[in-house]
């Protein structure tokens, strides 16, 4: 029997030990199994259903492992969007303290940068044109409600939308800063600010 065989083979004796099939036992202690039409047509349908999940899980594996070896730079950080006032608008109310962060997982890819919800997703969630970047600085640091140090940074584009990004990581939130200040061709500031916020 072929290597392949013997895997389909354990894998459906365990599908009929899970569902508790019946099992006759004859001379020699081997056991036969007896399955009525319909539960052979109900084992196809289950094995086409875990053939078509083993493809997604397969196209998702090769997604991952084309942004991981293509990217410039790829990671999950917490984000929060904002805009700014467009002309003649008040000034937004101030909602610093508003703990909003969600985790995103951000890949800087030729001339764009692409937020996804997970890194396992096959389409980005959003993106946005290095040439859309005007700006892109430090953010204080703040504590999260666990105590935790947390770092910050900020990305506005000319449409007025802002993409406020943050890690415990300081190493990661330093790299992402000043590839994006680099890629975009921005001047950027060396210090960051001391002050912290608590959310």
């Amino acid at each position: 029997m072929p290597p392949g065989d013997n895997i389909k083979a354990g894998f459906m004796l365990k599908l009929f030990t899970l569902r508790g099939l019946p099992w006759s036992p004859i001379k020699g202690g081997k056991g036969k199994v007896e399955l009525t039409a319909a539960e052979v047509e109900s084992l196809r349908s289950e094995l086409a259903d875990i053939e078509d999940r083993e493809a997604q899980l397969k196209a998702k594996l090769l997604n991952i492992d084309e942004i991981l070896r293509s990217a410039r730079l790829s990671g999950y950080l917490y984000i929060r969007k904002r805009w700014a006032a467009l002309p003649g608008e008040t000034a937004p109310i101030d909602d610093t303290d508003v703990d909003d962060w969600l985790p995103r997982f951000l890949v800087l890819h030729g001339e764009c940068l692409f937020l996804y919800l997970l890194c396992t997703d096959l389409s980005p969630q959003d993106s946005t044109l290095l040439s859309d970047i005007v700006e892109v600085d430090r953010l204080p640091s703040f504590k999260r409600e666990d105590g935790e140090m947390w770092y910050a940074f900020y990305i506005l584009t000319r449409h007025g939308l802002r993409y406020e990004c943050s890690s415990s990581s300081k190493i990661q939130v330093n790299s992402w800063l000043l590839t994006l200040q680099n890629e975009c061709k921005l001047e950027y500031s060396t210090s960051a600010p001391n002050d912290s916020t608590k959310i």
